[in-house]
């Protein structure tokens, strides 16, 4: 492309074109086989992704702590922001995945899908984590928003029956814990190789056990 500025444009996350889409930056989540089957080859950089699961504990925390340790021990790491947890994450668990806990903050609260949307956009966060079991398609929309405009790697984590719902975030996914591993669903995500990928993962990584403590 000769004009550079548009070339620059065009790179732009917001910005999707088919197979020849703008290129992505990515994160790599660790696994070999899941990113093999997400788009671009890992998380995305900014924007925010959809978990969805049957229960807690289904092997959701384990696929992203690779990526927020390689988030935490970067030269100028921001924060890595767990808002309304259902339960406080173990720091031992996670200090032994190579989390750097000084990069870590959990935020409790009244509003937690306000608070969610204030730390993605407030561009003082590499990542932030939430939970929600209601969310309107408006709310995903503003999340998403929020996300690029913070530059931030958001991830949200959602009941499976949400697979039903319309979504405008960059990435969705279904988690569920299988004999072995995880497997991973895509339910969503721009430049897919087809409408559905499944990648069953042989999980090396320890999953994170969460301490009894309810964040209330």
């Amino acid at each position: 492309m000769d004009d550079p500025k548009l070339a620059r444009l065009l790179e732009h996350p917001a910005i999707w074109r088919g197979r020849s889409a703008a290129r992505l930056e990515v994160l790599p989540s660790g696994f070999a086989a899941l990113d093999e089957s997400l788009p671009a080859g890992g998380w995305p950089r900014s924007g925010l992704i959809e978990i969805l699961i049957a229960r807690l504990g289904s092997g959701e925390l384990s696929l992203l702590v690779p990526a927020l340790a390689a988030l935490t021990r970067a030269a100028s790491a921001r924060w890595c922001v767990w808002v309304a947890p259902p339960l406080m994450p173990f720091a031992p668990a996670l200090a032994a995945q190579g989390v750097v806990l000084e990069r870590v903050a959990v935020v409790c609260g009244q509003r937690p899908l306000w608070a969610f949307e204030q730390v993605l956009g407030s561009g003082a966060a590499d990542a932030a984590l939430g939970w929600s079991r209601r969310t309107q398609p408006r709310d995903i929309r503003r999340l998403q928003l929020a996300a690029e405009r913070g530059r931030t790697l958001g991830v949200l984590f959602r009941p499976r029956r949400a697979a039903r719902e319309s979504s405008g975030a960059a990435l969705r996914l279904g988690v569920e814990s299988v004999q072995g591993g995880v497997r991973v669903t895509l339910l969503k995500g721009r430049g897919a190789r087809g409408t559905v990928q499944l990648a069953d993962l042989t999980a090396h990584h320890t999953a994170v056990r969460d301490a009894s403590a309810a964040c209330t």
